[in-house]
């Protein structure tokens, strides 16, 4: 029906708001004016009436009425400010205030486990284990009955959160229900349903027959991909097509008459691409600054000032412009109102049918709330200043709520558009708990994704210092950034200054609950990546996930259990920062691997007893409650070590407290759940069999514990279960002591690492029922974690919540030559005097090759002539071939970089120390910053190429080996003589002057560094040296600064912990200085194309290597891949395994490498090798989207239609496919790691430990516990395939592995051959061949390929062998013997697994340590259990056949062990 006026009347209710009933406001959001405030009286409100403007502040008058006719949002005036509402609310305050839309149970819940965190949410099963696709819940169609006489209007939308769904349904179930020209059918997806092939086909159904599509917030790249692939050929049958803030691949496909945001003046799309991409490159730069912001925050300032530019836009376009940008504000707006007038809107201006027949002009403005503000879910508005808030919180809130002023508060950051969509249960339910607690809680939120500005604007004081005790991220995102970007150098300097702990908590977006809970990984891996490794880069702690999703309605349900846990976690953060340090209990707990007595205090290079002490004398001087503390660290050490009370042995350790049975099963809540794998409770570990012992010492408010070991060390039946077992008794009441009653607030775990965090459980996202959740309870954790081991400490910051604080490993000397080695090098100099002379030269080069012998480097010189030949029968280029050869070798044990002793905490590095790490930072060329190394300085300056160099000394090439050894020396002079500037009378580096040294550099007529080179022959420019010595200039700084005592005082006082990468120091020296709270990086950067490139020399050489060896290329090579060189290398491994397929990384439009192609094989020039990848259970937590890359790769190059003879991916998948009857696709499966929540495959649990297990059974355990495949079909899940495993490993030719840094090795640690699979290769192939075993050492710039036991052999010269190595380990004491002793027990390993240690090894190291009188009476006397743990490790490898030796070696050995006893007893014969 026409009105008189001629226009559409109002056809249903809602299109426009009564002026009698609203006010309009000029929102935060936008440069033009809507309506604030809808009535809830729908016949009027939203659609019919003409709009009216009226004042943003009404008068006081009219506060009765608006407040009567005002919509609530969680229980605020939608869009109202307080400064618009001041006077409203002091008429309100004496009413009933209006809980938020959801209502939440506040009565206490346990965290029992999973099954107690929430009742009633639907969902389940669903694609790779993830998002249930329930579009039917999602699915709006009118009956037949709203259908008649109407057009009906189909949309589809896809959305990344669900937080839209109950508001899109709301809004087209009203539509339907209100007469008017048109019904609307929609049906709404989840961005992670199209991953699944049967959604898609219903997914491409419903776009057939739309009319409009409707998307936001497409970040993921292989979806972005996928969708733009439905959507482009569909794109001309629809009428409209709104895509906001998306990847701008989607966002060219919006359509609405003729509208292109790219054309718009200043609009974000044109460049937004390139923005993004250059920020996450400056991200990974060093020391260049990066610009904030994201797409969302360019499109609201679109918003803002479209007035500006509507103006310069032909009529049409204009139109068409603003239209959009309406629509785009009704979605930020959020309500089921602002939806259905944007689906009114649209249809009205667009849909061809339809056009005409609905009132546009008449549709009601969007309603926002503020673009930025103050919310809580009892307040009556929304606020825009602190002191208004405070005004409504302390006079009405907290007096009702029984608040204190002084209690600890906490900040919150929100998310607007679930506060905008009524999905704010989740938010409710935190604050609930929070104020149940006795909190104050202060809420804000933004519309874009630059968090910071509101935490700047509301919750700090007037210095940017915190005003909050505790901050908490509830949006899951980074600070500064959201999906597509992330500003970490904003975020750290906002958070630095706010200092306060900084929580970032995950809801639930790609799962439902239930979903989750039935996840073994946890939380989806596109989310670990957005929400939790990003924030983690900022400096975030503790991801606990707090809210799910429902699966039928979409909305956000809170998860009882874990928001209880996570406010008390805050409050307890908040209660540090409040408490007297006098009355603060922290519990040091310390570790023991394996479980003996020598080795208590077991950490990665850290002197853990000697830094405890220099923390407990820091601690008291702040003020703490330490009584009877021991005079020194031997005394600190006895105390741990000796129980006074032993009546059998001095091997027990002291004995705090017994805590009796029924005690612990009353305080510790799960102790029920451990039945299952020990019985019940006291066990057979720390009991005495009728209490649990609590191993350590209390020294007043501070606990020194003992942490339990993981009990199944030494079963070798639990060692092989695929997965690992639960935490025994002792393990539980150990945490329940320090929780209950020790009553600490706060942990510190010492040192590199323990086994809480390792313990079984979801990956990511932990539940309840987790055992490091159960475990950790709500204890804030702080953590001393080595800074060069990143990966496993990010597994301790989201399986135990911990705040790691990094630390320096032991400096790096060079490990120089000693005994036939340091002679042999004598011999080389004296041959070059003499190498002219015909029978002196040839005389000393026969000595050389005698000595070359006797120190078995014909092992590594395939070669070398025998003693028999006389060198004076060949031609002196021949002689210079074979002593350039032997000094190539000596060259690459001198120069090896050797750590030095042990690192005590607190304690830097002297001058010498750091000359020598800055040596090593030297020889790196670092392009991203325009620095040259110093070798290519110095090579350059002569006229030569370092590559070449390095080339032709590698082949032994006697001048060039010669020119690089001077090259090397030079580099150690110029290096100290710019510490000398610096040091001063200690031996210390106390300040770095720049000034000074620049002054007298020009006093002097050039640098001290410069005059050492010429000194030595090299005359380089100041020019050239000026950028890389400023560099190393700031290093020294950085070395040299002691922060990781300081950081510690500051955690346990509740402040922030400033964020940093760990990693190699050479290789990043932004590791420096240490007492960072450690990150990883953001895993859709890597790898990136310097890594990508270092990784193609590597797999040129490791091929190169193999066809001159073999005389052909391998066809398959298993391939071990690790966290931490990963994020130190940015990916290199990553990098060659897909250089080794034939594929290359290709980053999307923003940046982030999500995608692979395959390289033609015109381009690559050989066949494509096929890679069996074994992935440690580090690398799986961090690297799980990375995982899917190459799975996406390898089956790529096994679906290419190209010769089997190309491609031997495809040849060995297709014979796969046929002996398992499995497809093509299956068969191609190649990426392998454990089960989700279990760690290594145990055969180094077993090895360390000395269990009485054969090699089959090893090999059985790697096959069980290794045996899980990943497929990117199905992200996410991990499923027993040891049977595809073994196939695929049977075709295996090559083992290879990566060693990325000097200071951890094959013999430093066990994980390297807990992984290594060359003796289980040998027993799969059908010919039983041995494969070839090599290692890429990347750990200088001159990379080399080398095979695994002369690998082996470096790793035992430099180390184990070497007088530099044990002479600063005895000096260590107690701990540098245990040192001594794992090395042995590490090098044994190889044999186990590989067979890779050549006998003088064995006979060497018992010349070294056992023959040798004063060395093993040192050892005994300092450590006699680590002793004795070596003994029976050369006894060990004697029995099984690895070391043949004669019987006085081995007689003595037993005698030694004997000695050993009598030590550890107490026995003393010579009394």
């Amino acid at each position: 029906m026409m009105a008189a006026t001629g226009k559409a009347m109002p056809l249903c209710a809602g299109l426009a708001v009564a002026a009698s009933s609203v006010s309009a406001a000029p929102t935060a959001d936008t440069g033009l004016t809507f309506v604030a405030n809808p009535a809830p009286a729908r016949a009027s409100a939203l659609r019919g009436a003409p709009s009216v403007t009226v004042s943003a502040e009404p008068a006081a008058g009219d506060a009765a009425k608006v407040g009567a006719t005002t919509a609530l949002v969680g229980g605020s005036v939608l869009g109202l400010t307080a400064s618009a509402a001041k006077r409203q609310r002091r008429q309100q305050r004496k009413g009933a205030l209006r809980v938020a839309t959801v209502d939440v149970d506040t009565a206490p819940s346990p965290p029992s486990g999973e099954d107690d965190m929430i009742a009633g949410i639907t969902g389940g099963g669903g694609f790779g284990g993830y998002t249930n696709s329930n579009v039917t819940s999602r699915r709006v169609e009118p009956t037949d009955q709203q259908k008649e006489g109407r057009q009906v209007v189909k949309i589809v939308y896809v959305v990344l959160e669900s937080q839209y769904q109950a508001s899109m349904t709301s809004a087209v179930r009203q539509i339907n229900k209100s007469p008017g020209p048109i019904a609307v059918e929609t049906v709404g997806y989840l961005l992670e349903e199209i991953r699944d092939p049967n959604t898609v086909a219903e997914l491409e159904k419903d776009l057939d027959g739309a009319n409009i599509f409707i998307c936001s917030l497409i970040f993921v790249q292989e979806l972005a991909e996928k969708l733009v692939e439905l959507l482009k050929p569909r794109r001309d049958g629809l009428d409209a097509c709104l895509c906001f803030p998306s990847m701008p691949e989607v966002m060219k496909l919006n359509k609405l008459g003729t509208f292109d945001l790219t054309q718009i003046a200043g609009g974000p799309l044109g460049n937004f691409a390139s923005q993004v991409k250059d920020l996450r490159q400056k991200s990974l730069a060093k020391n260049k600054p990066a610009s904030g912001g994201s797409f969302q925050d360019s499109l609201l300032k679109l918003v803002r000032t479209l007035p500006k530019v509507l103006k310069f836009l032909p009529g049409d376009q204009a139109k068409d412009a603003k239209t959009f940008v309406l629509s785009l504000q009704h979605w930020l707006g959020g309500t089921p109102e602002n939806l259905e007038a944007m689906v009114m809107r649209v249809a009205g201006g667009y849909v061809k049918d339809v056009q005409g027949s609905i009132d546009t002009e008449v549709i009601m403005e969007p309603v926002v709330l503020p673009d930025m503000g103050i919310w809580h879910p009892l307040a009556p508005v929304i606020f825009d200043t602190l002191d208004d808030y405070k005004e409504w919180y302390n006079n009405v809130h907290c007096p009702m709520a029984g608040i204190p002023k002084d209690a600890p508060s906490i900040g919150i950051i929100l998310q607007k558009s679930h506060i905008a969509t009524k999905d704010d249960g989740h938010y409710v339910g935190m604050v609930q708990e929070l104020e149940r607690r006795g909190a104050r809680v202060v809420c804000t939120y933004t519309g874009g994704l630059d968090f910071s500005v509101p935490v700047q604007e509301y919750l700090t004081n007037y210095y940017g210092e915190g005003d909050v005790d505790t901050l908490v991220n509830l949006t899951g995102f980074s600070l500064v950034g959201g999906p597509a970007s992330q500003d970490a150098k904003k975020a750290k300097e906002v958070l630095m200054k706010f200092n306060r702990p900084y929580l970032v908590s995950v809801p639930l977006v790609f799962q439902s609950f239930t979903e989750w809970q039935n996840s073994q990984l946890g939380l989806h891996p596109v989310q670990v990546a957005l929400q939790v490794s990003l924030p983690e880069i900022d400096g975030a702690i503790e991801p606990l996930i707090f809210s799910g999703r429902d699966g039928t309605s979409g909305r956000s349900i809170p998860m009882q259990d874990r928001i209880s846990a996570l406010a008390t976690r805050a409050v307890n953060w908040a209660n540090l920062r409040r408490k007297r340090n006098a009355e603060k209990k922290l519990s040091i707990c310390v570790f023991q691997f394996p479980p003996d007595k020598g080795n208590v205090g077991t950490a990665a290079y850290l002197d853990v007893f000697g830094s405890i002490f220099a923390v407990m004398k820091e601690l008291k001087k702040q003020g703490y409650t330490i009584e009877d503390m021991p005079e020194n660290v031997e005394g600190l050490q006895k105390s741990i070590l000796e129980d006074p009370e032993a009546s059998y042995s001095m091997s027990d350790l002291n004995v705090e407290y017994r805590m009796p049975v029924d005690e612990y099963e009353r305080l510790c809540p799960f102790s029920n759940d451990l039945y299952e794998n020990w019985g019940p409770p006291p066990g057979n570990l720390n009991t005495d069999g009728k209490d649990m012992l609590i191993y350590g010492k209390r020294f007043g408010n501070i606990f020194l514990g003992v942490q339990p070991t993981f009990g199944y060390e030494g079963d070798p039946m639990r060692l092989l279960f695929a997965k690992s077992a639960s935490p025994h008794h002792g393990f539980a009441a150990f945490y329940t002591y320090l929780e209950y009653i020790f009553k600490a607030d706060a942990l510190l775990h010492f040192g590199t690492h323990g086994s809480l965090e390792f313990m079984p459980g979801k990956q990511v996202g932990m539940s309840g029922g987790c055992y490091p959740d159960r475990l950790i309870s709500v204890l804030p954790n702080l953590y001393y974690y080595a800074a060069n081991n990143p990966s496993e400490a990010t597994i301790a910051k989201r399986r135990s919540y911990a705040s790691t604080i990094s630390y320096l490993t032991p400096p790096a000397d060079n490990a120089g030559l000693y005994k036939g080695l340091k002679e042999l090098s004598e011999l080389v100099k004296s041959y070059q005097g003499l190498r002219e002379n015909e029978q002196r030269g040839a005389s000393i080069v026969n000595s050389i090759i005698a000595t070359a012998r006797q120190c078995n480097l014909d092992k590594d010189i395939d070669d070398l002539p025998t003693e028999e030949e006389d060198m004076k029968e060949v031609t002196m280029e021949d002689r210079d071939a074979v002593v350039g050869k032997v000094y190539r070798r000596l060259m690459e044990i001198e120069s090896r970089a050797l750590p030095m002793g042990l690192h005590q905490v607190g304690v830097p590095p002297t001058a010498e120390e750091s000359s020598a790490t800055l040596v090593n930072i030297a020889q790196l060329d670092r392009p991203d910053m325009n620095i040259k190394s110093l070798v290519r300085i110095i090579c350059e300056s002569k006229g030569k190429d370092p590559e070449t160099v390095y080339k032709n000394s590698d082949a032994g090439v006697l001048e060039d080996v010669q020119f690089l050894q001077a090259v090397t020396e030079a580099s150690r002079a110029a290096v100290s003589a710019l510490v000398a500037e610096s040091t001063n009378n200690e031996g210390r580096v106390a300040e770095v002057n720049t000034f000074m040294q620049d002054f007298v550099s020009f006093l002097s007529g050039g640098s001290p560094w410069k005059k050492a080179l010429s000194e030595r022959g090299f005359e380089c420019s100041e020019a050239d040296l000026k950028p890389l010595f400023n560099y190393l200039q700031a290093c020294l700084g950085e070395v040299v600064r002691n922060n990781e005592v300081p950081s510690l005082i500051s955690a346990l006082e509740g402040k922030f912990i400033e964020p940093g990468p760990g990693g190699d120091p050479i290789r990043n020296p932004d590791v420096l200085p240490t007492g960072k709270n450690m990150h990883a990086l953001d895993p859709n950067s890597i790898p990136t194309k310097a890594a990508a490139d270092v990784a193609l020399v590597v797999v040129d050489r490791l091929l190169e290597s193999l066809k001159q060896q073999n005389g052909e290329l391998p066809e398959s090579i298993a391939f071990t891949l690790w966290g931490t060189d990963n994020i130190k290398t940015y990916g290199e491994s990553l990098a060659q395994v897909l250089a080794l397929v034939g594929c290359r990384p290709v980053p999307d439009s923003l940046g982030r490498v999500n995608k692979v192609e395959l390289i033609p094989l015109e381009e690559l020039g050989r066949p494509r090798i096929d890679v069996v990848c074994n992935c440690s259970g580090v690398f799986r937590d961090l690297f799980i989207n990375q995982m899917n890359l190459l799975d996406r790769g390898i089956k790529a190059a096994a679906e290419a239609d190209e010769p089997l003879e190309m491609n031997f991916v495809r040849k060995h998948a297709k014979e796969q496919a046929e002996e398992m009857n499995i497809s093509l696709r299956q068969a191609a499966t190649r990426v392998f790691s454990n089960a989700a929540g279990s760690y290594s495959a145990n055969v180094g649990l077993a090895i360390e430990n000395g269990a009485q297990v054969d090699e089959d059974q090893l090999q059985e355990q790697f096959l069980t516990r290794k045996g899980f495949a990943l497929s990117s079909d199905a992200p996410g899940e991990l499923t027993e395939s040891s049977d595809l495993f073994k196939s695929a490993l049977s075709k295996v030719d090559v083992t290879f592995q990566n060693l990325d840094s000097s200071e951890i090795s094959l013999t430093d640690v066990s994980h390297y051959f807990d992984n290594d699979p060359t003796k289980v290769v040998s027993n799969l192939r059908k010919d039983g061949k041995k494969p070839a075993a090599l290692i890429a050492d990347t750990t200088t710039a001159n990379a080399q390929v080398r095979s695994l036991s002369a690998q082996v052999r470096l790793d035992s010269r430099t180390k184990l062998l070497n007088p530099k190595f044990y002479e600063a380990n005895l000096k260590a004491g107690y701990e540098g013997v245990r040192e001594i002793s794992k090395r042995m027990r590490f090098t044994f390993g190889w044999s186990t697994t590989a067979d890779a240690v050549d006998n003088f090894v064995y006979e060497d190291a018992n010349e070294t340590y056992i023959a040798d009188e004063d060395i093993k009476k040192q050892m005994l006397d300092k450590n006699p259990d680590a002793l004795r743990d070596m003994v029976q490790t050369f006894l060990e490898a004697n029995a099984k056949g690895y070391w043949e030796t004669d019987e006085e070696n081995i007689q003595r050995l037993r005698d030694v062990y004997q000695e050993c006893e009598d030590r550890i007893e107490g026995v003393d014969f010579m009394a």
